[in-house]
């Protein structure tokens, strides 16, 4: 697992994009830089070679760990990428001392809840509120 530098911003982004993961709310380049740029967030990465196969950006407010944009690349799927990036989050988390790991997905994404479940995560009771602040 490697941490993502500026130079990994066009692979990364275009990554998120083949999984689906861009919305267009979102800007994922000003995304990207605010996490490799952050203090308290990085992105990691799984590369085979000069192919960018895996990412996902992790951080914290220092309490809660947070995980966005875990991607795999379309054609890697179900070899346990996911797994590794996850193992790979939770471990910068603990690094970290981050007692709890938290991550938001869209309620209509049945595959990835069933993937994070299996991974031990709950549902937990609790509403997300938000707003744009632009």
């Amino acid at each position: 697992m490697i941490v993502a530098g500026r130079q990994d911003a066009e692979d990364v982004i275009a990554l998120w994009h083949a999984c689906g993961l861009t919305r267009p709310w979102n800007d994922p380049a000003a995304d990207f830089a605010r996490a490799v740029d952050g203090a308290a967030s990085a992105i990691l990465l799984d590369r085979e070679g000069d192919i960018l196969t895996a990412s996902v950006m992790v951080g914290h407010d220092g309490h809660r760990g947070w995980v966005y944009y875990l991607a795999v690349a379309p054609d890697r799927r179900r070899a346990g990428l996911g797994r590794e990036m996850m193992a790979a989050a939770e471990a910068w988390l603990r690094a970290r001392s981050v007692p709890k790991i938290q991550l938001m997905v869209r309620d209509d994404n049945v595959a990835a809840l069933g993937f994070y479940e299996a991974l031990g995560l709950e549902r937990q009771s609790v509403i997300t509120l938000g707003r744009f602040l632009t």
